[in-house]
């Protein structure tokens, strides 16, 4: 497999794919038609050079693809919007005191709160809460080690149940077969196919590099931590893992893209609980959600160079024409 650089989200309809500074949201409109937004984002690792060092850089990636992740998001939902309700509705005093407070920058407001709480909701539940459990067994388990190892396993454990419920919702069950889609079509590239709606088919919707390993890796690799670093009064414990969640990413960040880029025997087998987890948040697309990957794809990435460049002897439906010729 090649490295080709690019990755994407999943959205409401849709998907976003990032090439360098270059993104592109595509989106499968109410009325069937594939719209495509392009616009630049210069990365937070890019503007500061600290922020690009290795076991950094982990955490203000993490940063970018949630900030891009929530520019998608909104720009997919503005096309699902009740247009009836929108044109007959006044709007509400919260709506009202925004728009005075913050003027045209509401918008940004409001992104930035999102942000905030569903990182905060995200400590609570994954964090902190598998630790509280953990802690109610240590009258009977009195190995440090052991209860590091449990406190993991519980925070897998409501990790995995989060994903399973969400998962029965219509529009999350929709967002995960964009999922598979995204994937699917860089797998497709990188293993040297064209890219058709036939070939993307074809290809595995499981990819090492997919932000779903990164959220499994950061998990195994703060049961490692926690078996180090070991605190006996909660509050302190409680504190310590909040402490470590940048050390914890920038290491498991460090982990994904050495997966990324490798096909080393021991990397994968690393790789596999990753891989698995995806079993739950990807699913197989139809051929119009394929499409609208295509699209995205098309928009920030000449795949047929690349092919050419790192996949001479395949054959690309262009240069079969002009040899014809």
């Amino acid at each position: 497999m090649k490295y080709s650089g690019i990755g994407g989200q999943a959205v409401i309809e849709g998907i976003m794919m990032k090439n360098k500074d270059d993104y592109a949201t595509a989106v499968r409109r109410p009325d069937g038609v594939i719209e495509v937004k392009k616009d630049t984002y210069v990365s937070l690792t890019e503007k500061v050079k600290f922020f690009s060092l290795p076991f950094v850089r982990g955490v203000f990636s993490f940063a970018d693809s949630m900030i891009l992740g929530m520019r998608s998001l909104s720009y997919s939902a503005s096309f699902f919007e009740d247009d009836e309700e929108d044109a007959n509705s006044e709007p509400s005093k919260l709506e009202l005191w925004l728009d005075k407070t913050f003027g045209e920058k509401t918008e940004k407001a409001l992104m930035g709160f999102v942000m905030a709480i569903s990182f905060l909701f995200a400590i609570v539940i994954f964090m902190i809460v598998p630790m509280l459990i953990a802690n109610a067994c240590r009258k009977v388990i009195h190995s440090d080690t052991l209860m590091a190892i449990l406190e993991g396993v519980i925070r897998i454990a409501v990790f995995v149940a989060y994903i399973k419920v969400i998962s029965r919702m219509e529009d999350i069950s929709r967002t995960f077969q964009y999922h598979g889609a995204e994937h699917k079509c860089i797998n497709c590239i990188e293993h040297g196919m064209t890219l058709t709606v036939d070939h993307v088919r074809e290809s595995s919707r499981f990819h090492k590099r997919c932000g779903t390993s990164f959220l499994i890796i950061v998990m195994l690799i703060s049961i490692l931590f926690f078996m180090v670093i070991r605190v006996d009064n909660v509050w302190l414990r409680m504190v310590s893992r909040i402490l470590l969640i940048p050390v914890i990413a920038g290491v498991s960040y460090e982990f994904l893209r050495l997966a990324g880029r490798s096909d080393n025997c021991l990397v994968n087998l690393f790789s596999k609980p990753g891989m698995w987890m995806q079993s739950l948040t990807t699913s197989e697309p139809d051929d119009g959600m394929i499409e609208v990957a295509i699209q995205a794809v098309e928009a920030v990435f000449d795949w047929k160079t690349y092919l050419r460049e790192n996949f001479p002897d395949t054959v690309i439906l262009e240069d079969e024409k002009a040899v014809q010729e």
